[in-house]
């Protein structure tokens, strides 16, 4: 019953208020999910989203009727990275378990280190969650950890965004973004156990990386990563439940995913 009610939010606005007498209690349901379409922004090496209509109009025998085709890689746009995607024998998107997807949040801000340009390339360390946790307490056991590096603001800028505004493999080496210390993953999982991570970022490694090492730490652990996640600025850093359901792509390493979090009126 309540997996039925959150599927049914998923269509609502930004500041939607719950009722009163829904399981999650009162609260207001933030998107955290970027639109797909064809300004989206994916790997230098991505077509990026293709929509093409199949049929927008009256039909002959009077009614409206619309239907459309997509292409899209797994890993572009707001979506998730399977533990499959850099962990053999790991499961893939279809095999995550709900638990991993759905649970409570936390939001760790470290947009202030984040600001000027020789920190662009700032990976998230240990330090930055135990000095959360001096002033929150301690990161709950599996809960999903989103963090906020402040990259969102440049997300209608694809140059700002990624580093460079260039395509092809090329361009890889150009990237320029805030990640995630593979000693910090490896923290993560292993002292907090965390369900799942989540970033406002192109990619949980930052983008200087050449071995993405953060990702082969979290798909060893089977731990989903949540990459080019939206509006980060506006939740709280704790009192929240985290609803992230990607397309259920069977063998995936990952696919498009809207996520959205439930905030809980204290």
């Amino acid at each position: 019953m309540k997996l039925l009610l959150v599927l049914s939010l998923l269509v609502l606005l930004p500041g939607v208020v719950l009722a009163e007498n829904d399981p999650f209690e009162r609260g207001k349901v933030i998107d955290l999910t970027y639109p797909f379409d064809a300004q989206t922004i994916f790997w230098p090496t991505e077509k990026g989203f293709q929509l093409e209509s199949e049929h927008d109009g009256m039909t002959e025998k009077g009614y409206y009727y619309a239907a459309n085709r997509f292409c899209t890689a797994e890993h572009g746009g707001t979506h998730v990275d399977a533990p499959r995607h850099f962990g053999k024998g790991k499961p893939p998107v279809d095999e995550i378990p709900l638990e991993r997807l759905i649970a409570r949040g936390v939001v760790v801000d470290v947009s202030r280190k984040t600001g000027r340009d020789e920190d662009e390339d700032y990976r998230i360390a240990v330090d930055d969650f135990t000095d959360w946790e001096k002033s929150h307490g301690r990161i709950p056991d599996k809960a999903i950890v989103l963090l906020r590096t402040g990259w969102g603001k440049h997300w209608k800028n694809r140059k700002k965004y990624l580093g460079t505004d260039e395509k092809g493999a090329a361009a890889v080496a150009q990237l320029h973004f805030p990640g995630l210390h593979p000693d910090a993953a490896r923290w993560l999982v292993e002292e907090r156990r965390i369900a799942a991570v989540g970033i406002d970022t192109a990619s949980i490694d930052t983008g200087q990386s050449k071995e993405y090492e953060t990702h082969r730490v979290l798909g060893e652990h089977e731990v989903p990563a949540f990459e080019n996640v939206a509006n980060l600025d506006l939740l709280p850093e704790k009192d929240l439940t985290v609803i992230a359901l990607p397309m259920k792509i069977r063998g995936g390493s990952g696919g498009p995913l809207r996520i959205v979090a439930v905030i809980h009126e204290i």
